[in-house]
């Protein structure tokens, strides 16, 4: 896609995507350092000048700032490091009772890893509601690509075709096809099959390989050489319980892809061309509205993971940096000095700048920026 194509349709369904998870993530904040009756003066989502906002009984400024690129919770006490400053006013016994600073190790980290943990929660509960409403997609027996050279192509067939019965036994998953076939290495087979509205037989022997099993044994298996067809799905609705196990499934594996995504593009096995910043995930929201309002509440599922993991990356500006100082904290039995953290967080926002210079330049190259104005001057 060429930035021709980016519309401002993109950006306003990016913003309302991104104000959601801002606001999980802020309020898992807001919510626990209540519940430790920490005062909040601020809550507010993005950045810069107040554009509009209002004040709640316990006195939080709730605000909607210019910059919509984020958010953040403003909680008295929070940064404040009267140990190392002399000068600094004392506080009175009511203030230091709502004040953050005042807060045990446990309280503060609790109130710090609330973010991400929300995002989390919210992940598990978005899969669950479309696995509960719109249904998981079960792959019928049906064929789509058909590879080159294999049993399938030898035996005549085609994309699109349904696949019946294969022997004796009737068939509608793919699953099913896959565990017949699988069981059948180099024997002739018969296929009825469902082509453009016509019955017909097919014969295919699937060919033999070895593959190992969870017991560390080999065994061969069957292979036909056909990939399911994505256009013949059937929506299967789950129920209560078994929606929430789906949602605590999809949002494991999908923080298990994102942490061998990083690992991999640390040993260099991967490389960092599929790292993406907002214009990148603007497109992508504007693509997914387009196509249902179930697949910008997947979007939002997984983009939530992605925030309450990299959040916890232990890098000072990030949660998890902060998680880390109280980690030290409490095996040194006293907070780092003002200096050092003054260092860390400094560092910290280097590499959140780096990373996010590095991204938007990943994401000009992907939108072919440069190419739209090198076209508009040769």
């Amino acid at each position: 896609m060429s930035i021709l194509g980016f519309t401002w349709y993109y950006v306003v369904v990016f913003l309302l995507v991104l104000t959601v998870l801002v606001f999980v993530h802020e309020w898992g904040h807001f919510w626990v350092a209540r519940k430790n009756r920490v005062r909040v003066d601020v809550f507010s989502i993005g950045f810069g000048p107040e554009l509009f906002g209002w004040n709640d009984r316990h006195g939080t400024r709730w605000k909607i700032s210019a910059i919509p690129l984020g958010g953040y919770v403003k909680m008295f006490g929070e940064g404040d490091e009267r140990d190392d400053d002399e000068n600094a006013p004392e506080l009175t016994d009511a203030e230091k009772a709502v004040s953050f600073h005042f807060k045990t190790i446990g309280q503060r980290a609790a109130i710090v890893a609330a973010g991400p943990a929300v995002n989390f929660i919210f992940a598990i509960f978005a899969f669950a509601v479309l696995a509960g409403f719109i249904g998981i997609a079960n792959p019928l027996a049906g064929t789509g690509k058909v590879m080159p050279g294999s049993a399938a192509e030898a035996g005549g067939f085609k994309a699109g075709d349904e696949i019946i019965r294969i022997n004796d036994e009737k068939i509608k998953y793919f699953d099913e096809l896959r565990r017949i076939v699988a069981a059948n290495p180099e024997q002739k087979l018969t296929f009825l099959i469902r082509r453009n509205g016509t019955e017909q037989t097919l014969f295919a022997t699937p060919r033999s390989t070895v593959r190992a099993q969870p017991d560390g044994s080999e065994k061969k298996i069957g292979l036909l050489g056909i990939e399911y067809n994505p256009d013949m799905i059937e929506l299967e609705r789950q129920g209560p319980l078994s929606s929430l196990w789906i949602g605590l499934q999809r949002t494991y594996y999908t923080s298990m892809g994102i942490l061998n995504y990083v690992g991999d593009m640390i040993s260099g096995n991967r490389g960092t061309e599929e790292l993406g910043g907002p214009l990148r995930i603007a497109q992508i929201s504007g693509e997914m509205a387009q196509l249902g309002i179930d697949r910008v509440i997947l979007l939002m599922a997984m983009l939530s993971v992605n925030l309450g993991l990299i959040n916890l990356f232990p890098v000072p500006m990030l949660d998890g940096g902060h998680l880390a100082f109280y980690a030290i904290e409490a095996v040194l039995g006293r907070p780092l000095g003002a200096k050092a953290q003054e260092y860390g967080f400094r560092f910290g926002l280097i590499l959140v700048m780096m990373l996010v210079v590095f991204v938007t330049w990943n994401d000009l190259v992907h939108l072919e920026v440069f190419q739209f104005f090198k076209g508009l001057i040769t």
